[in-house]
């Protein structure tokens, strides 16, 4: 498994800079105990839920991302992200989630949590708000950062996977599909970064991308406060 481009271009700028935020983000103690296979059940049963009316809001911020787009390119690219969200993604989460004894029914039924509302609501005002760089800014520290998390447990002596209940979620964020999706990303802050000023506006990404960090640890905080 080769290592994702963590430290290149503008997402690696940017995931130096973010420091601690980031740091806190990708070894959150939910995650660790998600990869020692300890994390008690009913914190990720909670987190499940909340990433599935999380999933609702990012579809939108892709469709989002569509409407931001001023070429045909990044059109398509965004209303394949929406379709691959909305009819695969969530489709297979849901699968998952019935292993664990959730309904889609029950979870669509649930109210969103305040870090939930918190995260997607400012994903979604710095798009419309700002541009296709500023958008994809704020979505790439999830896009990302569960690769990384993947491969943080992988590389970790403690990390089980034999008989762990979480196995599969380390897996699926491990996967090869999944390690390209995030490499797209990068490569796609890039290319946007440098058709709309990037180094000019560097301040203001680092801002955006610090705190969207901070609500990432906060939604597994969320998790956390459930076991």
């Amino acid at each position: 498994m080769s290592d994702l481009p963590l430290d290149q271009g503008l997402f690696g700028r940017l995931r130096r800079d973010a420091g601690a935020a980031w740091e806190r983000y990708v070894s959150h103690p939910f995650v660790v105990a998600l990869g020692h296979g300890t994390l008690p059940e009913p914190a990720f049963r909670h987190y499940l839920i909340q990433d599935y009316l999380f999933l609702i809001q990012f579809a939108r911020a892709y469709a989002l991302a569509g409407y931001k787009s001023t070429d045909l390119a990044d059109l398509r690219a965004a209303a394949a992200s929406v379709s691959n969200i909305v009819d695969t993604e969530m489709p297979l989460h849901v699968g998952y989630c019935a292993g664990w004894g959730l309904t889609e029914a029950q979870m669509a039924a649930e109210p969103e949590d305040m870090e939930t509302m918190a995260y997607t609501r400012f994903v979604l005002e710095r798009g419309m708000a700002g541009d296709r760089l500023d958008l994809d800014a704020a979505l790439i520290p999830c896009v990302v950062g569960y690769a990384e998390v993947a491969q943080l447990l992988l590389a970790d002596p403690r990390t089980k996977l034999e008989g762990n209940p979480y196995r599969a979620w380390i897996e699926a964020y491990s996967s090869p599909e999944y390690r390209q999706v995030a490499a797209t990303a990068i490569a796609n802050l890039d290319r946007q970064a440098a058709a709309r000023g990037g180094e000019a506006r560097y301040a203001s990404l680092l801002s955006t991308f610090t705190a969207a960090s901070r609500l990432e640890e906060a939604f597994w905080e969320m998790g956390w406060r459930h076991r």
